[in-house]
C-alpha cells in the first residue's frame, strides 16, 4: 500500500519541496527576529548614544521602550519554542 500511496502522489513532490524549503527560511527568520543579543547590543548602544549626550532623553525612552519590548516578544517566543518541544 505504501509503495501505491508513493507512486500515486509522486507529482506533489516537488510541491513538498517547496514547502519544505519555505518552512526552513521561515524557521531561520524567526531564528534571527528573536535572537536578544541583537536586541541587547542596540539597548547598549542607546546607553552610551545617551551618556555621551548624542540622544535627548525623551528619544533614548521612546526607543528604549521599544527595545524592551523586543525582549519581551523575544523571551515569549522562546518560551513558545521551548513548550513546544523546541519544533
Amino acid at each position: 500500500m505504501g509503495v501505491l500511496v508513493q507512486f500515486l502522489t509522486f507529482p506533489l513532490a516537488p510541491v513538498r519541496g517547496v514547502v519544505w524549503v519555505v518552512d526552513k527560511v521561515v524557521e531561520a527568520a524567526e531564528r534571527d527576529y528573536y535572537d536578544p543579543e541583537p536586541v541587547q547590543a542596540q539597548l547598549a548602544e542607546l546607553e552610551r548614544a545617551r551618556a555621551e549626550g548624542h540622544i535627548e532623553e525623551e528619544e533614548f525612552e521612546r526607543q528604549e521602550d521599544e527595545l524592551l519590548a523586543r525582549l519581551e516578544e523575544s523571551k515569549a517566543y522562546q518560551l513558545r519554542r521551548g513548550a513546544q518541544g523546541g519544533a
